[in-house]
């Protein structure tokens, strides 16, 4: 069964292009659709395909490729990710504007459920083996811990924390999750 799930963004300017680093899947956190990443879920998949075969996506459009991962890791805490946004790319400097404004703030993976179980009691299903395709920089995490950090370098304007908890954001997600109950 495919899914996503979703979590914390960091961007970072440097003199070649856009850096974006974060977690695209944090364990242990149940997420909006019920789904629950254990540690170790992504080590199959990352061990057969490696950072350059896992894609970065908008809003997990396979039509919308948007960069390249450079680093994709299980740590501790979760699926961490450093990549950079394609140098040159119109949807990149967009992507780049909309990060900054707040108006997206979030990471998602797309991906494949090779061996999940069900919890009845916590009614969530946890992911235990996962076949990883992409992390997208989307508008709605699944992940409600997905937040995202725009750093542009030193100074008052470089150190803005955008944090997706602006009154639309919050009533956009409060609609979202009412369509799917």
């Amino acid at each position: 069964m495919a899914g996503r799930m979703d979590c914390r963004l960091e961007l970072k300017s440097a003199a070649s292009g856009w850096r974006i680093s974060g977690y695209g899947s944090v364990f242990g956190i149940v997420d909006d659709s019920r789904d629950v990443v254990m540690r170790g879920a992504f080590a199959r998949s990352l061990g057969r395909r490696g950072a350059r075969d896992i894609r970065m996506l908008f809003q997990h459009d396979p039509g919308q490729p948007i960069g390249i991962w450079d680093v994709v890791r299980e740590e501790q805490r979760g699926l961490y990710v450093e990549g950079r946004l394609a140098p040159g790319s119109a949807r990149a400097a967009e992507i780049a504007s909309l990060l900054r404004a707040g108006a997206i703030d979030g990471l998602s993976i797309g991906f494949r459920a090779l061996k999940a179980r069900n919890d009845r009691v916590r009614k969530t299903r946890e992911l235990v083996e996962i076949d990883l395709w992409e992390v997208s920089v989307v508008t709605f995490p699944m992940q409600p811990l997905a937040r995202a950090r725009l750093d542009e370098g030193t100074g008052a304007a470089g150190n803005l924390a955008v944090r997706g908890r602006t009154p639309l954001a919050r009533r956009m997600r409060e609609a979202a999750r009412q369509l799917l109950d």
